[in-house]
């Protein structure tokens, strides 16, 4: 099997807690448990790749699963048919937090909104954080992708968190 695990015993518990493996698809789990579910964290690599997507990879994209939270690290161009099929809950899916702005980490921003809006049927709240400029960035990401769609007002709340280097900040 292309996916891989590894465990780490962060509480000192002689065996590890076993996280059930992701839908079979795209991408490498990782899984770092305690014995306790509520404590576990699974990340799943969606992409790691550059922006050219060498080697067959696809763009950066993280899924991070830990407890009842689930989140993205970075949401590059391939993100969405990568989610997809790794069979991943996009409405789980309550934060998204990228790293700076090219499109091998964000060019699946406008997508996703998009996917969440008209096809997930999303009612839940998404935050996204990024550096200082998002609010700005996210408006031309829109309009470039999707001409019109900077306009459409979302189902569902919408919070964008700009960060300064080095700031840190509590997501819920």
């Amino acid at each position: 099997s292309r996916r891989r695990q590894i465990l780490l015993d962060l509480d000192g518990s002689p065996e590890p807690w076993q996280a059930p493996p992701f839908p079979a698809g795209v991408g490498t789990e990782r899984s770092l448990g305690t014995g306790r579910e509520a404590r576990a964290v699974r990340i799943k690599f969606l992409g790691c790749g550059d922006a050219f997507g060498s080697g067959g990879r696809l763009n950066t994209c993280f899924h991070v699963h830990a407890g009842a939270q689930q989140f993205l690290i970075d949401c590059g161009a391939t993100a969405m048919p990568a989610i997809k099929a790794a069979g991943i809950d996009r409405n789980a899916i309550a934060l998204i937090l990228l790293t700076h702005f090219h499109a091998d980490h964000c060019g699946g921003i406008p997508p996703f909104i998009l996917d969440a809006q008209f096809f997930a049927k999303r009612a839940t709240p998404l935050t996204i954080a990024a550096p200082k400029g998002l609010q700005e960035w996210l408006g031309r990401a829109m309009e470039t992708a999707f001409p019109g769609s900077s306009g459409t007002r979302q189902k569902f709340a919408l919070e964008l968190i700009e960060l300064a280097p080095g700031e840190r900040r509590t997501c819920s």
